[in-house]
């Protein structure tokens, strides 16, 4: 028998509509994001899911949970039209990746400090600088990439231009600050003294949220060039920086992080240009072993979630490079997308000729990409590929 901690119960939940096998998974990545309440769950059925057993907390609204979740059954997983899954190339292995996090976290490689957040240092933390390099070279001698270190926060307006909040709100994570004014911060540290809890405190005493933690580094390249032409006609520009995405429960090892470090390109120019440079950066220079596929974005919530997702698959606009944790699993270390003329119309960029500005974007997450180097390869640097232990004095 199954003991429920205490501050805990567990409901099974019938699901109106049910949800088709085929559509599982993209059900149950979503079912966190439906509330704070549900701290673990189980898919119930066969070739259909007609319920789910969900342990939440006991103040939970289960007709209110029920609701939620038949509305984003409704909205965002059975109304997605199916498209067949295409493979743009693919590299298989003789032997299966085996996870390495577990041993990473027993030999002090890696420390889990929180949700979504784990320190980690050698051989993750030479991995992530070597792959970057490798990377970042790539894009500087095949493209001329101009290169920026862009800061931690982004404007707040920024996200909102380009229309993220309404996309992804489940993924923002805000910063905030105490009101600049000595009768607030006197109430504040009288409230703490007090014993009342932070929470009410920062709520009341907080200024307006003008800036947030940027989900990846291709809105700030977009801001600097904003309202005005590009410089010189067809650009691209690389950054690394730190990304956050707030994962709910769906934090896991390494490759599912609350921030995490990602090496960005941004393609501006014509159509034929930034998806000709889009193509050549998706050719497996590298030699990776795995497949790069048709993907799409999380889309959350809203009205028109299903078709963006069709038409993302469809139109070919989001590419992912997946690579092997396991026998099961695997990981998008890079993703690949084109944008058409969205941001460059969101952001006011124009061209210096009469051509509309079409862009694309590939980010690359390092700490996914070290950990599944790993998890190919083996902590002992004596089963790394030659190139990369002679890099790393190995």
């Amino acid at each position: 028998m199954t003991v429920i901690p205490a501050g805990r119960t567990r409901h099974r939940i019938e699901l109106q509509p049910a949800v088709p096998r085929a559509h599982a998974e993209e059900f149950g990545r979503r079912v966190y994001f439906v509330s704070e309440d549900i701290l673990g769950f189980d898919l119930i059925g066969g070739d259909t899911i007609t319920a789910l057993d969900v342990e939440v907390t006991e103040s939970a609204d289960v007709p209110a949970l029920s609701r939620k979740l038949s509305h984003v059954i409704t909205n965002d997983v059975l109304a997605k039209q199916p498209v067949r899954q295409q493979v743009v190339w693919s590299r298989p292995s003789a032997t299966p990746a085996v996870d390495v996090f577990e041993e990473l976290v027993a030999t002090g490689g890696a420390v889990e400090i929180g949700a979504g957040q784990v320190a980690f240092a050698d051989p993750v933390l030479a991995l992530t600088d070597y792959l970057d390099e490798r990377v970042r070279a790539i894009v500087r001698q095949e493209f001329g990439a101009t290169e920026y270190r862009y800061p931690t926060l982004i404007a707040t307006e920024t996200m909102r231009r380009c229309g993220y909040f309404s996309s992804f709100p489940q993924l923002m994570m805000f910063v905030s600050r105490l009101h600049a004014d000595v009768d607030v911060y006197r109430d504040f540290i009288a409230g703490l003294a007090a014993g009342r809890g932070l929470g009410p405190l920062l709520r009341r005493n907080s200024s307006d949220i003008d800036h947030c933690l940027p989900p990846t580094m291709c809105y700030h390249t977009f801001a600097q060039l904003s309202d005005g032409p590009l410089p010189g006609g067809p650009a691209v520009f690389t950054s690394r920086g730190k990304s956050f995405r707030h994962e709910s429960r769906y934090s896991r090892s390494l490759e599912r992080l609350w921030d995490f470090t990602i090496r960005e390109i941004v393609f501006l120019g014509t159509r034929d240009e930034v998806l000709q440079r889009r193509a050549r950066l998706m050719a497996d220079e590298l030699g990776l072993t795995g497949y790069c596929e048709v993907a799409n974005d999380p889309f959350f919530i809203s009205e028109d979630t299903p078709q963006r997702l069709w038409s993302q698959r469809l139109l070919q606009l989001k590419y992912e490079l997946r690579l092997p944790l396991d026998e099961k699993r695997d990981v998008a270390i890079c993703s690949f997308n084109y944008h058409e003329t969205f941001f460059a119309s969101a952001f006011g960029i124009t061209s210096p000729t009469t051509d509309e500005v079409h862009s694309a974007c590939a980010g690359f997450g390092l700490e996914r990409f070290a950990y599944a180097f790993l998890c190919r390869h083996g902590l002992d640097p004596a089963g790394w590929p030659d190139p990369v232990r002679k890099a790393l004095g190995r």
